[in-house]
Order: structure tokens, then sequence, then C-alpha cells
């Protein structure tokens, strides 16, 4: 199981604050970094100093470590034109090195489009699929050779294609609960399934109609990785796991319930009940982006007893 670090910077977070969070997930042995993409807080918070651009993030961060993966959880299709994504992305994996990872979703958050002037299409999930088309193809297209596309939302013609990421393929993460769309678009285009907050039975049946969706179109199941995104509060005994879940604003029982709560016994023990699904990757959600120290627990005592 690949444990790896999801942050939500919207809530209020500086880029220097996401660089010491991404150092110590390299330093501690985690597999990668991710961030969310949006432009507006959530809930109760000020969300000082202001948002940050994931893609900028990532092409500092890029620069600063070595060996973690990089990516977005999830860059939503209504924040850019699909061929200048292309461009940032496989810019990103150059300076990378080739760690780079693009999660792509439709789009949800209207207040944050309206904030700062993103159009916000009453139609969004055929603009994503026209996106997956287009990225995926610019990337794939031989160098000496053009792109095309013509679709109802964007139009490319005699586009170069480039630049290449250093990557053969970047990969691509699809995410969701939807019941037919998201299974479908899953099995054409993406190489990881995510779902987001979700318990392990709904997993188990969301994954499950991923897998029959990539038969359907004759894709080896096999070949999608299943994981999940949760958030995570993890303290050595319950004080501990009580005094981190009120510095996130969150209750310890609702956080059991819905996510990776508790000593580290009992959150290896409900990691279990995720992988049994076929989850092998998890994005641990971390609220509370100054306690390294929670960091360090997760390194040393669940990380550690995973398999």
């Amino acid at each position: 199981m690949d444990l790896r670090i999801f942050t939500e910077p919207q809530q209020g977070a500086t880029y220097d604050t996401l660089l010491t969070v991404a150092k110590a997930t390299e330093d501690l042995g985690f597999d990668a970094f991710f961030r969310s993409d949006h432009y507006l807080k959530m809930g109760d918070v000020d969300g000082l100093p202001g948002p940050t651009d994931a893609w900028i993030t990532l092409a500092g961060l890029a620069r600063e470590t070595r060996r973690i993966r990089l990516g977005t959880l999830m860059t939503a299709a209504t924040f850019r034109l699909p061929g200048v994504l292309a461009i940032q992305v496989a810019q990103v994996d150059q300076m990378s090195g080739g760690r780079v990872e693009l999660g792509l979703g439709a789009g949800w958050f209207e207040e944050e489009h309206t904030a700062y002037g993103i159009p916000f299409p009453k139609e969004k999930f055929a603009r994503l699929e026209e996106q997956l088309e287009i990225v995926t193809g610019l990337w794939a297209t031989e160098p000496g050779k053009t792109f095309d596309f013509h679709g109802e939302h964007y139009e490319l013609k005699d586009s170069p294609a480039l630049p290449k990421p250093a990557q053969p393929k970047i990969p691509v993460l699809i995410g969701g609960h939807g019941a037919s769309r998201t299974p479908r678009l899953t099995a054409r285009f993406a190489d990881e399934f995510n779902m987001p907050f979700g318990s392990a039975e709904d997993s188990e049946r969301q994954f499950g109609r991923v897998r029959a969706a990539a038969e359907e179109i004759g894709r080896d199941p096999g070949s999608i990785t299943f994981s999940n995104a949760l958030v995570v509060c993890v303290g050595k005994d319950d004080q501990e796991v009580a005094r981190r879940a009120a510095a996130i604003g969150r209750e310890v029982d609702e956080l059991k319930t819905n996510g990776l709560a508790g000593t580290p016994a009992e959150v290896v023990e409900k990691i279990g009940r995720y992988a049994e699904t076929g989850s092998r990757r998890l994005y641990l959600q971390i609220l509370d982006l100054h306690d390294l120290d929670h960091l360090e627990l997760i390194s040393a005592q669940v990380q550690s007893q995973l398999p």
C-alpha cells in the first residue's frame, strides 16, 4: 500500500509552507505529494494568505524535490484550456525529471469560479471528456506529426503537440462517485481511479463498476490502479487524537467513521479493510500543515507496518 500526502492549500497555506510539507513528505519516505486545485476556501476558515495555483506550486516543488511523485487531486477542467494544460503539465514533468501525475476532474465549486471570473459552464462532463481526449492525444502524438481535434467544445488544428513530457506516459487519474459516466471515462483514459472520501463498502462497489467498464471495452482491469483519498488524524494515544481532531475542527467519532483516525494500530487495521477492496494507494488528506510531528508519527508507526 502506497501512502501519499494530500494537501488542501486553499484552506490557508503559503508556498513556503507547502514546500516544507513536501520536503518532509520526501524525507519521511512517503510516495508522493499531491495538492487540491482550488481558488477559494471552504468552510469556517479564513483561507489566508489566499490561494496558490496548483501547477505553479508543483513547478516550484519539481525543482526542490528529487524522489517523490507530484500531482493534483483534481485539476478542474473548467480552469484551463486543454492545450494550455497539456503544455503546463508536460513542462512541470520535464522540470521534475518525470515525476508528475495529472488528476483531472470536471470542476464543481461554482463560487470559486464566480469569485475569480472563471466561466462555469452548465455542461461540464462533456468538456471533461474532450479535455481528456485532447491532453492525452497531444502527449501521444509522435514528434514531427501534428494533432487535430474537432469537438463540440474545443477545436485544435495542426498543433505541433509540443512540448513532450519527460515520461513516456504521464499517469492520468480520474475519480468520483458517479455510477456510469465516471467509470466509463476511467476505462478509456485513466491509469488510476481514485475514490474520494468513501467507505470501504462504497469503494468496493465503485471499483467493481470501473472494472466492469474496462472489461466492456476490452481493457484489462488490472491495468488500472485503485486508490482512496481519506482525511487522516493519528495520535499516539486517545488524547493526542482528540487534540489533532480539535485542531482541524472535527470530531473524533466522525473522523473514525469517515476517515483514518485513531491510534496507529487502529489506522493500520482500517487501512487493511481498504486493501481488501483492491485499493493499492492512499492519499492522506492532511489539514494541519504545520503539524509535521503528525507526518513523522504516520511514517514511523503506520507506514512501517504496511505490507
